[in-house]
């Protein structure tokens, strides 16, 4: 699995995982330079993949990855395993709270990696 941060230029992607890593219907916390990052694999959504920052902002721990994923409205989200906050897995939009946004990163699955 590579990674790339959306706001970057890059040129190159990052590898932080391989398919074999990935559990469906749930995340996988990667560490990479920006710090870590959750990778959620949908394998009954197109795209499949997505990545939001591993951190819940509304409380500064690294938990995301081990959130609950569904759908609401028919949006991916993962709900935080903590105060249950919804994050859009698209946008990175906190549902609850239009003020709070977590980062949201392109991924590339390319072979097994």
């Amino acid at each position: 699995m590579k990674l790339e941060n959306v706001m970057k230029a890059r040129t190159s992607w990052d590898v932080v995982c391989t398919v074999d890593d990935l559990v469906p219907e749930s995340g996988v916390a990667v560490w990479t330079e920006d710090g870590p990052v959750a990778v959620f694999y949908l394998p009954h959504r197109l795209p499949a993949l997505f990545a939001i920052s591993h951190t819940d902002p509304f409380t500064g721990k690294n938990v995301l990855a081990r959130g609950i994923t569904g759908d609401l409205k028919g949006q991916p989200v993962v709900a935080s395993p903590l105060y249950k906050q919804h994050f859009n897995l698209l946008t990175g939009q906190c549902l609850e709270d239009e003020g709070v946004q977590v980062k949201t990163y392109q991924v590339l699955l390319d072979g097994d990696r």
